[in-house]
């Protein structure tokens, strides 16, 4: 997208009430500093969890925690990982106490404990709110079971294992075979409960994190981990994170048929950089993200495809001047001595962004799947407009495509599932 506008000319107006502040990295520090200045964590000695015994998990979720990053792999790598190690960590401690969660107690000195060891290790201190986790998401909450023989009398274990032992990462986005199992054990533990909730499904939701750690009890730990991230991921991209604000200089510049394109594409470009400064997504987020902007510019009457016309792509939507999307499936955030902190971009060309037609609201109608980009350029560096400064960090282009092309290839061919994905965005 070219520019010709002054910087602040278009710049929408937000109120600070409604919409994120931005991470806005000042200046990139050496790789190595959070780890050459790592600290011994203050343990409280009341927490019954054997943290060590889960080093290799705590590690990697350190990793895609790294304080510089937390905030902006948050949503995709970050509180995923750290949600799937509690969880992991909670099942194995089953094996030895009989019991799936902790007591109010419990919970508040192992969440502190552990947040001081992924801090040690060069994590975010802030993780807590930026994943929103409190102590009670190590309790039961509001599901009556708790205990392992209980939970073993009450759920049809063969079959929940039989679904979720195995858990291919795509094809349980579209068929949730794992996804429908855990449901069911999930209701049947809810219904021992003596007393009703007005909402059950919060309840039901709970029971599911019992599920959650009963499954990390019967797999071994990267396994958990993969199935855990991967019914993760379902959830993720089906899901634009971004806030989009008003959209009054858009309305006002490509209304009329376009007949000020010049005007239009300046105020979209300024838009669509606000956006670029809220967080990092993944390519089917991307997907979402601009079907949904583009049903809003819908909505104002402007019928022409503003997208094609003012260029706007699909990395136009994740942060990074670079156009950095992570993948579908995002991989971990990789420690190296040399290069320190890196992860896996995808999509690095212009994917343009799909503009839905009216008629694509109906069930019926099939979704054109955008082309696959042919090849990918390196890019590591991410570039702040605000401040003007680089931040060095290394973008690992290592599989740049592959993991979208098997997302379209594999979703058509079992089950359309990507056309289910746009048609839920349309909506």
């Amino acid at each position: 997208m070219g520019s010709s506008a002054k910087p602040e000319e278009f710049l929408p107006e937000i109120s600070p009430d409604t919409s994120p502040q931005p991470f806005l990295p000042f200046i990139a520090p050496s790789p190595m500093v959070p780890y050459i200045n790592s600290t011994i964590p203050k343990l409280s000695g009341l927490c019954s969890l054997n943290f060590t015994a889960s080093e290799s998990l705590i590690q990697t979720t350190s990793h895609n925690c790294w304080t510089v990053f937390a905030p902006l792999l948050a949503n995709v790598m970050c509180c995923p990982q750290l949600d799937a190690t509690l969880t992991i960590i909670l099942g194995k401690a089953s094996k030895e106490t009989g019991l799936l969660a902790l007591n109010r107690t419990q919970s508040t000195h192992c969440l502190s404990d552990l947040e001081q060891i992924l801090t040690g290790k060069g994590a975010s201190s802030q993780l807590r709110s930026i994943c929103s986790i409190h102590s009670s998401n190590l309790t039961a909450s509001s599901c009556p079971v708790v205990n392992v023989d209980e939970f073993e009398s009450t759920v049809d274990t063969a079959k929940l294992l039989l679904a979720c032992e195995k858990v291919d990462p795509v094809k349980e986005c579209c068929e949730q075979a794992c996804q429908n199992a855990i449901l069911d054990a999930a209701t049947n533990i809810t219904l021992k409960a003596s007393e009703p909730l007005t909402d059950n499904s919060e309840r039901i939701s709970d029971c599911k994190n019992i599920v959650h750690r009963w499954l990390a009890t019967k797999l071994d730990p990267s396994r958990a981990k993969e199935t855990l991230r991967g019914l993760a991921n379902c959830k993720i991209n089906r899901v634009c994170p971004l806030v989009f604000p008003h959209m009054r200089h858009i309305g006002g510049n490509c209304s009329n048929e376009l007949s000020n394109q010049t005007g239009c594409c300046r105020a979209m470009e300024s838009y669509v950089s606000h956006l670029q400064k809220q967080t990092l997504i993944t390519n089917l987020q991307a997907l979402d993200c601009a079907t949904s902007l583009a049903t809003k510019l819908q909505k104002l009457n402007i019928t022409r495809n503003i997208f094609s016309v003012c260029h706007i792509s699909l990395k136009d939507f994740s942060l990074q001047e670079s156009g950095c999307l992570l993948p579908s499936l995002p991989s971990d955030a990789i420690f190296d001595q040399d290069s320190g902190i890196s992860f896996t971009c995808d999509l690095n060309d212009n994917i343009p962004a799909p503009w839905p037609s009216s008629s694509q609201s109906s069930a019926s109608t099939s979704v054109r799947i955008p082309a696959l980009p042919a090849a990918a350029s390196s890019q590591p560096r991410l570039y702040n407009e605000g401040v003007k400064r680089l931040v060095i960090f290394v973008l690992s282009m290592i599989k740049p495509v592959q993991s979208l092309r098997k997302s379209y290839v594999d979703m058509t061919g079992s089950s359309s599932c990507v056309v289910e994905v746009f048609l839920k965005a349309l909506k």
